[in-house]
Formats: C-alpha cells, structure tokens, sequence
C-alpha cells in the first residue's frame, strides 16, 4: 500500500486514540461493558478517527456543496447548493450509536419491569417498635444543608490562615458520629492556584455541625491531599480510579471515623439489569486523604462508622421502581393499580426545569443514619400512605403503613402557625411521642438561623405546636394531645470543665450560651437567667449543675 493511501489512517487512529485518551483521563470511566459512558467515549473516538481519516484524503463528507446541472433543451448549466452526507464512510460509528441506544431500550423498565421492582427489598414493620421514644429528638437530624453551609462559613471565617486559601465544601454529609448526628464537610482548595501554592501541605481540616446545639466547628487534620478539590493525579475520584480501574463508582463524599480521622468514601455500584439498567451498590471503596491508601469493602464487611453506602437519592429511586412497577410497566401508565412513590416536590428554584425531586430527613438509629421519607398513592392529593425507613449503610429498607398528611402539608401548617413572622420550615423528621406519628422540624427567618422548633401530628395536621427548644416544644405538644407528662424531674448532676469555646446564638430574641469543653461536650443555658455566665472566658475551670445538657447553675472555681 502506498504511503499516501496509509497516511490518512495513521493521521485518523492517532487523533481517535488521543481523543480516547484525553476522555478517559478527564472523565475516568470504569473499564467495564456495564458502563454506558465508556460505551459513548469509544464512539466519539470512532467518530474523530473517520472524519480525521477523510479529512486528510480530501474528501468532503458532509457539508454543503455546490452542484452544477444542465437544464432545459439548449443545455444550460445551472448550480445550486445542496447538503451532502456520505453515511456509507461512517457506518462503524454509527452503527455503535444505534447499538448504544438499543441497549438502553433494552434495559429500561419498560421491558424490565419486575426486575427493577425487585432490587430493593422492603419489609412492613412496626412503627411503635422501631421508633421507640427511646429514639429521642436528639437523634433526630433536623438541620438542613443551607443551614449548616451558614455555620459552617462562619466558623470559618474567623479563622484567617484558613479563609484566605480555602473553602468549606457545600457537600455536607450526614453522619452518626459516636452516637449523635453530626453533619460534616472538609474545606476545599479555592481554586487551581490555591492548590499550586498548599498542595505541598495539603487541605488543614474540617468543619463539624452539631444539628441538635445548632453550632459548628473547626478540626485541625494532618494535610489531606487527596481530595476531590486537587487537581491531576490528586484528585480524589482521578486516584482511587487508577486503582481500581473496573469498578463502576459513584457519590463520592467525605465522612470521619469514630476518632475524628477524616475520610473519603466512594460507593461500589453495578448495573444488574441487561447492560445499563438496575443500578445498585454492592460495597464501597474507602479512601485516607492524608495517605492515598484505600480500602475496598464487599458489602457485608463495611465497617461500622461508615454511614452513607446507600446514598438517599439512590435508595428514593429504588423505592420507586418498587413502588411502581410490582404490576408490570403498563399499569404504572394506566391502571396504576397499587402503585406508591415516595413524596416528591418540584423546586423553588424558577431557574430549573419544573422536574419532581425527592426529598427526606435523617434519624440516627443503632450507630447508623436512616433516611425518612413520606410514601404517597401516585392517584393521591397532599397526604401520605405511609413512610420509608432506609439504613444508608446496609440498604436494609422498612415501610409503615400510615396515612396522614405529607411533608410539605405539615411545614405549611407550621409556618402557618407563626405566619407574621415569616419564619420557613425545613424538612421534617418523624418521631413517635407517646404512639403519635409526628412530625417535628425546625423554623428558620430569612437569614437561615433557626428561631423555633414545631411539631405537627401526622395523622391531624392542625394539631401543631411551636416553641423556642426542642424539649418544650414536645412538651406543649403533648399538653395540645391531652397526654399527661410523667412528672418525673431528671437528675442534676455535676460536672467539673474547662471552657473551649463559647457561643452566644439567638434564638426567637433570647440570647442562649453555649459552653463547649475541651472534650467537645456541649452544655447550654439561657443568658437572662444566667447573667453570671457572660463572664466567663475561654481557659475558665467551671462547675456546672445540670440537667442533661441545660445548664441550672454555673460556679467559676478557676
């Protein structure tokens, strides 16, 4: 073969194989026949090699050309311009793109029905029993993630050295950490120059939100340098896919163990259904940012500090398909015989697409995180039919069949409840008090700080009650249900610390003290009945009498 007849295909297969290369490296699909974006990569690959090819030979593929033609009986020459395509050349890329799009066809629910049903299993269970009032409202996760952004940017921005060169990620996760919901993001380079200049150090730490005190925190960490914020071999996701360069990954985020180590966590997925259909997680990868080194875990190994596996948009999905494919796909269009979804709302926000979201609450449960969300009849108005418990970790799923009012109702009538003031409700979660569903939820003004707490009967919604804590809105609520209280008093104990922090936050326009120890424990009191506590100062030794985490006295010894 001549070396002009070879030169187009050398010229053509070094731009499709450079096209493929910078592809994988910028997008790091998963080596794998399951994933489609490997499948669209090679394509376009395919696609640059022919047109590339033809290109040097010459030749116009496509485009418009001019055409001349002889007209009428004396001859004439006429020329027009017409769109010229020559598919003949581009049959390989083409038939790949077809091939894409029948795999697709073929893995929808439409042919798959009962499989996509079938993923998650869900079980009936008992509401009283799962959620004893043993699972108090300190377990419950009321904060939501603009809320915790506000904390979190504040508490960074008294730190200097810290603000001029980093950011706290806007993906908070929801943890249980030792016990106690805790929201957590790491900080973040602010920008490509602020990690040339820090790399070398890495990311200094990361922000906790306690959701229950409404205050956030600081933590210093060794230098993390793999983080999803760095750049080339740094990057996060880019390194834990050099190393496993099959697995399908997905919701890479940020947790810490049960020591305060910083992590990142990467779920293990797989399509189960045809090629591209029927996604579900099957282990997950851990990452030590500091390090590099990463850990795979099958699905029953994970360990047990490790919260989020089963990501709550993913479990939502699954649920649905359980939800609304049991009787076949058809039915799911027409009849709708039996079909349920969880709650979905459409976002306030004008500038998206008016598409249905999910949305849930978090409860901390057995050293786990359990997302709650209202299950509705797609033929229903504004209520629920029941309520999905989900473990983010296991994947373990439970239903209760409740009717009562759905989420967004419930947050309406407690915004109405104080309606003059403007206050905005965020999602609920679901307690039980004394065997009553209920929804209990905070209200925020529109500076994003929380001002009241409210909780709203499930089954009645206009039985709703507000009140500036947590404790005492239970309380009225109670009293509004004619449930008598146990009129039995917690103990005062007392407890020697030392001051680490102090806030002052308020709250419906009464100013609350926040002590933290050096341990992190938390301890409150209301600053007009503790004057003494305004002067107090970090490094103060004092003696606290207390019930629980309210502070009933305060003597400085040191």
């Amino acid at each position: 073969m001549k070396k002009e007849k070879v030169l187009p295909y050398v010229i053509g297969s070094i731009a499709g194989i450079a096209v493929l290369a910078i592809c994988v490296y910028l997008f790091c699909p998963a080596i794998n026949i399951h994933n489609p974006l490997l499948w669209v990569i090679v394509d376009i690959a395919l696609f640059v090699f022919v047109v590339i090819e033809r290109l040097v030979k010459g030749c116009k593929d496509f485009g418009f050309v001019t055409v001349s033609k002889k007209t009428g009986s004396k001859g004439r020459t006429k020329k027009y311009t017409k769109f010229n395509f020559s598919v003949k050349h581009y049959i390989v890329p083409i038939s790949l793109t077809a091939l894409i799009v029948l795999i697709f066809f073929i893995s929808s629910t439409f042919f798959n029905a009962t499989s996509y049903a079938q993923i998650l299993k869900v079980t009936d269970s008992d509401f009283t029993a799962d959620l004893s009032e043993s699972v108090g409202t300190d377990s419950i996760a009321l904060m939501d993630t603009a809320s915790a952004q506000m904390l979190g940017d504040r508490e960074i921005g008294a730190l200097s050295e810290v603000v001029s060169q980093f950011d706290v990620s806007y993906d908070y996760t929801q943890i249980d950490y030792n016990g106690k919901p805790v929201k957590v993001a790491a900080l973040e380079y602010a920008g490509f120059f602020k990690w040339v200049n820090n790399k070398a150090d890495g990311v200094k730490g990361y922000v906790t939100v306690d959701p229950v005190s409404m205050s956030a925190s600081f933590h210093n960490s060794q230098g993390m340098k793999y983080v999803p914020s760095a750049f080339f071999s740094e990057d996060a996701y880019r390194h834990i896919r050099m190393q496993y360069p099959t697995l399908m990954l997905d919701n890479l985020h940020f947790e810490i163990d049960e020591n305060g180590n910083p992590c990142y966590v990467a779920s293990v997925v797989e399509n189960t259904i045809a090629l591209f259909g029927g996604e579900t997680v099957i282990g997950c990868i851990v990452l030590d940012p500091v390090t590099g080194e990463t850990l795979k875990y099958n699905l029953n190994d994970i360990p047990k500090w490790v919260d989020v596996v089963f990501y709550g948009d993913l479990i939502c999905q699954q649920y649905n398909w359980y939800g609304m494919l049991q009787n076949g796909y058809m039915n799911s269009l027409f009849a709708k015989k039996g079909c349920k979804q969880v709650t979905t709302y459409y976002s306030d926000d004008e500038t998206v697409d008016e598409t249905p979201v999910s949305d849930y609450g978090y409860v901390a449960k057995d050293g786990d995180i359990w997302i709650y969300t209202g299950v509705t009849s797609v033929n229903g108005d504004s209520s629920n039919i029941g309520f999905l418990l989900a473990n983010e970790r296991t994947g373990e799923s439970r239903y209760y069949s409740i009717a009562g009012a759905d989420e967004k109702s419930a947050m309406a009538a407690a915004e109405g409840e104080v309606q003059e003031k403007g206050y905005q409700a965020s999602f609920p979660s679901l307690i039980n008090i004394e065997g009553y569903p209920t929804y209990i939820m905070v209200l925020k003004d529109s500076g994003g700080l929380v001002k009241l707490y409210a909780a709203v009967n499930v089954e009645q919604y206009n039985i709703v009650t507000t009140a500036v804590t947590q404790s005492e809105c239970i309380e009225k609520y109670k009293e509004l249900l004619g449930i008598e209280s146990d009129d039995v008093t917690e103990e005062t104990e007392s407890v020697t610390v030392t001051i680490a922090s102090i806030k002052y936050i308020d709250i419906d326009g009464n100013t609350y003290i926040y002590l933290i120890d050096k341990e992190n424990n938390i301890f409150k009191a209301k600053a007009a009945e503790n004057e003494n506590m305004l002067l107090l100062n970090i490094g103060d030794i004092v003696e606290l009498s207390c019930v629980g985490t309210d502070i009933v006295a305060c003597k400085k010894i040191g």
